[in-house]
């Protein structure tokens, strides 16, 4: 029994949509293909009618800063982030985290938005984008609309977008001050398994010596992504220094909880790593902000 009948390679946003439209829910949308065609052949995921392939669209493998936002567009790859000099002066916690991302020949076909459409929490763009504060477009055949990043996630592999229905096309964030920088840090084994044991992103805006905002997200310790609120809160208003990053450690042990994962690690070591990760994107980011 085919995967596919039907395969199609639309040039924009409404043809692809109204590919979509036409199949009433029978055809999937398919970029890099890395998570999608791989769940075809093992079964996970059941034969469809066609697949609509968004990598030919105009517009989707673009990173560009437009009106105080930096947008990227759901085909570009991690290849590309890495490449961009603009993400590694404005976004170098999703640079961190697409370098990680499977090897270079995955890297190459594999798109920040099939990245964040398979809505896992432990995915590594998930995380750095989450830190970012992203929002996502997507569109349907009645149009399109920006909504918050962590609105698509409804628990692990649940998406909030229909993809036989609907094409997640952009990403945007607000472009970092002088006063702002990010950064990612992932814990995975050492002999290259893909699935990272757990990974942390921050961005982190400082006036003076002081920390006057942060936002901290760390994977996979819940059902979707996680943002550590509580932790966050502590360091704004007070020093960027060590032994403030060492005082809030406690707290960001407090609010996370990840589980024994066969694949992953024990929860003991994985709450002995968040320590681990706090202390490198925390002050990662400071020495940016300074230097």
């Amino acid at each position: 029994m085919p995967l596919w009948n039907d395969y199609h390679l639309p040039l924009s946003v409404d043809e692809a949509v109204e590919l979509l439209a036409r199949y009433a829910g029978k055809a999937r949308v398919v970029a890099g293909g890395t998570d999608l065609i791989l769940d075809l052949r093992q079964g996970n995921e059941q034969p469809v009618e066609a697949l609509v392939d968004v990598t030919r669209i105009v517009g989707l493998n673009e990173i560009r800063e437009e009106a105080g936002f930096i947008i990227i567009g759901a085909g570009v790859t991690h290849s590309q982030i890495v490449d961009s000099q603009l993400l590694h002066r404005q976004a170098t916690a999703l640079v961190e985290a697409s370098y990680v991302v499977g090897g270079p020949q995955v890297r190459n076909v594999a798109t920040i938005g099939g990245n964040v459409a398979h809505a896992l929490p432990a995915a590594d763009g998930t995380t750095a984008l989450n830190a970012l504060d992203a929002e996502v477009e997507v569109a349907s055949f009645t149009g399109r609309r920006w909504i918050p990043f962590t609105a698509l996630f409804l628990g692990p592999g649940k998406s909030a977008i229909d993809s036989t229905r609907e094409v997640l096309t952009a990403l945007r964030f607000k472009a970092t001050s002088k006063k702002e920088a990010s950064a990612s840090s992932r814990i995975m084994r050492p002999q290259g398994v893909a699935l990272p044991i757990l990974g942390m992103a921050t961005r982190l805006k400082l006036d003076g010596d002081t920390i006057s905002a942060a936002r901290i997200s760390t994977g996979p310790v819940a059902p979707t992504p996680f943002r550590a609120c509580n932790t966050e809160v502590f360091l704004v208003g007070r020093p960027a220094t060590d032994e403030m990053i060492e005082a809030a450690i406690p707290i960001l042990l407090n609010e996370c909880h990840p589980r024994t994962s066969a694949h992953r690690a024990t929860a003991d070591y994985r709450r002995e790593m968040l320590s681990v990760l706090l202390r490198q994107v925390l002050k990662a980011a400071i020495e940016r902000v300074k230097g």
